[in-house]
């Protein structure tokens, strides 16, 4: 099966700044894949070179098969590389690249009160069905459930899409992608919302300093963080340092969080260890409102890797596979 997305050693500078250093990814097709990383991680840099809206200084990229740095008409389709944004008319597109004509533009379906708003991808060539990758900007989210057009794109570029929205429109937004996908749209999407990723993504490529640092599933990706995790949450935060040190003896680098009163340790062989915990704090007399015992969130795992210099622990061999 021909991935959907392809890149290798793809390089981009803007002046000093190297937004990326040799990105190597594969993507297959009939699936979410998740881009998250750290601002300026150069996320957004890639997805445009797959829109074909800039060129990589350096490197390979197919999409669809098709090498979109030496045909970028042919990999963006006849309608290449639309960009679509939200706010005001919400109608934009980008200008095409290679195709030598002028930027597109399509009305957005207008919301409560005549207002048009983000139409995501059912602003992109209705009446048809688009041939090339549509890049949805941060500020566009798709169409909700009901809004979505008759004639789905091949490949939707999801750029934050859920900055900004309310719990309620996120979990919206989830479903229409969801549905995309089960109707057969690939989405690569980039995202600083880890449960979003865990939510949506069958795999998940972490990206930082324009480089691939982890790739996975998110169950392979939470098994990168190691061990798991016993949580204490006591009710006095007076508490706080002796049940720091119970669970200093039975796991390592307890975490303290004052704030919300609670204290996290990294352990092997879990339930044992949770067990002893307990017998300790009970005897003890700390005041523990709930211990539990759990595998690392993606957040965790997100910042255990980001905090790593490039390449360190995580780094695949070879291109990233999603």
């Amino acid at each position: 099966m021909t991935p959907i997305l392809e890149a290798r050693g793809l390089t981009k500078r803007f002046g000093r700044t190297r937004a990326l250093a040799g990105l190597d990814l594969v993507a297959e097709p009939g699936r979410v894949v998740a881009l998250p990383g750290p601002n300026g991680a150069g996320k957004t840099t890639f997805v445009r070179a797959v829109a074909t809206l800039l060129r990589p200084d350096a490197g390979s990229l197919q999409v669809a098969g098709i090498d979109a740095l030496r045909h970028p008409a042919r990999a963006a389709g006849d309608r290449a590389g639309r960009a679509v944004r939200g706010g005001g008319t919400g109608h934009d597109r980008a200008r095409e690249p290679g195709a030598g004509r002028p930027p597109v533009r399509a009305q957005a379906p207008a919301g409560a009160g005549g207002r048009h708003r983000g139409a995501g991808a059912a602003a992109a060539c209705p009446g048809r069905r688009p041939a090339g990758p549509h890049l949805l900007r941060r500020d566009a989210p798709p169409p909700g459930p009901g809004r979505q057009p008759g004639r789905r794109p091949r490949l939707l570029l999801l750029d934050e899409p859920a900055t900004g929205l309310d719990p309620g429109s996120r979990i919206q937004l989830w479903d229409a992608i969801r549905q995309l996908v089960a109707a057969g749209t690939d989405v690569p999407l980039t995202t600083q919302y880890l449960d979003e990723a865990d939510q949506l993504a069958a795999g998940i490529v972490i990206i930082d300093h324009g480089t691939v640092i982890a790739a996975g599933t998110p169950a392979e990706l939470k098994a990168l963080a190691g061990d798991d995790v016993i949580e204490v949450h006591v009710r006095d935060a007076e508490a706080l340092p002796d049940v720091a040190a119970v669970l200093s003896a039975v796991g390592r680098d307890p975490r303290v969080d004052r704030a919300r009163r609670r204290v996290r340790v990294a352990v092997d062989d879990g339930t044992r260890r949770l067990m002893e915990a307990m017998r300790v704090l009970d005897h003890g007399g700390a005041g523990v409102e709930d211990i539990s015992l759990r595998r690392p969130t993606l957040d965790e795992v997100f910042l255990t890797l980001t905090a790593k210099p490039a390449g360190a622990a995580g780094q695949p061999s070879g291109p990233a596979a999603a």
